[in-house]
């Protein structure tokens, strides 16, 4: 537990995921707010309100959960706030909170159908239920209050609202221009670059790219004037200037390996996420896929390479 100024605390709660720790933010201000809420563990629970006492306050005392994202080591906790009657969010947390049986049928047939177009052998998509198997260590509720780029913050006027899609498509960061203060989740981390998941579009029909997303969330970020990032994982820094461009210097790496595989010959996604990561891909199909797609994505985007649909299953070829 850290008391950042005397507004801001960080506190530390342990998860049961790779990742380790997670951060939560105690924000005093109108409200007295958590933003982000661990994950649901006996071990997590116990930290938070071990923590919360060292502070003065009881989990009673919470008016507000504000979160950054919907990855269930930041909404777990959710409903152990009795007077926290505002749950505020990226709109498109709400069907991962509700458990929205629609939209979680909709995820599973998006998984299916990209993977077999990418080349995946069926019996590895058969158990690729990633989302399911996290769910467990998830809260669940119903958002009271969306958040949109521009926004406030609801009792702390003076932190806003910037969208950073790419590791997830609900991800929101909070930002204070006084002091250059940036809660940033999962989007900007010191020791690693965070993953852009793929996940099934919610209002449409058409595949989000979250690589793309990414990069482009962190050009908008390094023009912010960030002075100290409170992340979901990891150090507290202040060399956001170095670390954008390391973030970005490190995807273009990892895509220029997938475009030298493919100077070999054209491949599936699939064949290039075998090559990327012999050891992973069949434990974490979606996580190995995501960051592969990710890289086709990039170089298709800046007109390298280009994707042929043959008897349903996608190849990439060089752009000659």
């Amino acid at each position: 537990m850290k008391i950042l100024d005397n507004t801001l605390s960080q506190l530390t709660i342990p998860t049961p995921f790779p990742v380790g720790d997670v951060h939560v933010y105690l924000l005093k201000g109108d409200k007295l707010s958590l933003i982000d809420a661990g994950v649901k563990t006996k071990e997590g629970w116990e930290a938070l309100k071990t923590q919360l006492h060292q502070l003065g306050y009881a989990p009673e005392d919470i008016e507000q959960i504000i979160l950054t994202h919907h990855h269930p080591d930041h909404i777990g906790l959710i409903e152990q706030f009795p007077r926290a009657e505002t749950l505020a969010a990226h709109r498109n947390t709400g069907v991962y909170l509700s458990r929205d049986e629609a939209y979680f049928a909709k995820h599973e047939a998006f998984f299916k159908q990209l993977f077999v177009a990418c080349g995946v052998p069926e019996e590895l998509t058969v158990h690729s239920g990633e989302l399911s198997g996290t769910m467990q260590f998830a809260g669940k509720g119903e958002l009271t209050m969306t958040l949109d780029e521009g926004d406030t913050l609801p009792g702390h006027h003076d932190w806003h609202v910037i969208e950073t899609k790419g590791h997830a498509q609900s991800h929101l960061s909070f930002f204070r221009e006084s002091d250059g203060a940036f809660i940033g989740g999962d989007h900007l981390l010191h020791h690693i670059s965070p993953n852009p998941m793929l996940e099934a579009p919610i209002a449409s029909d058409v595949r989000p790219q979250p690589l793309l997303q990414y990069r482009s969330n962190l050009l908008k970020c390094q023009s912010l004037g960030i002075q100290t990032v409170y992340p979901g994982h990891g150090d507290i820094f202040s060399d956001v200037s170095t670390i954008i461009p390391v973030h970005l210097q490190n995807q273009e790496q990892r895509a220029a390996r997938v475009y030298h595989l493919l100077q070999e010959k054209a491949q599936t996604p699939f064949a290039l996420s075998q090559q990327l990561f012999p050891n992973k891909y069949t434990k974490q199909l979606s996580l190995t896929m995501s960051e592969t797609i990710g890289q086709l994505d990039y170089l298709e985007d800046r007109g390298l390479v280009t994707r042929v649909l043959t008897d349903g299953i996608y190849h990439y070829h060089l752009v000659p």
